[in-house]
């Protein structure tokens, strides 16, 4: 006998918005917003968090802005390798990946606590 599948593919924009939202925020604001707003309070850890906000968002535009200018393939080491020094582009891939083992084993840790 064969079976139905009635799972429907009707995402719409405001799901994917907040699925995507959930992925960036990930754990990492959960770990660090205890001891952040400890220190701080929580305006010193909102005006923190609006200024590391800004970084990034001028950071991912300058980012794309290259990416539009000059696509490679690669990560965005090799605009690093390209525009200052092998070295660094060098340097920054190790530190990526050395960035995301650490995440990895921070997410792994978080998920044991509940």
């Amino acid at each position: 006998m064969a079976e139905k599948n009635n799972v429907k593919r009707s995402l719409k924009t405001r799901h994917v918005s907040m699925i995507a939202l959930g992925g960036s925020i990930g754990t990492g604001l959960f770990v660090a917003s205890g001891s952040a707003i400890s220190q701080a309070g929580p305006g010193g850890a909102l005006v923190a968090y609006i200024g590391i906000g800004l970084m990034v968002y001028f950071l991912m535009t300058s980012l794309g802005e290259m990416a539009t200018y000059l696509p490679v393939t690669g990560s965005f080491a090799t605009y690093s390798r390209k525009f200052v020094d092998p070295a660094l582009g060098f340097a920054m891939g190790w530190n990526y990946w050395f960035n995301w083992a650490i995440t990895l084993a921070v997410d792994v840790s978080t998920a044991a606590w509940f």
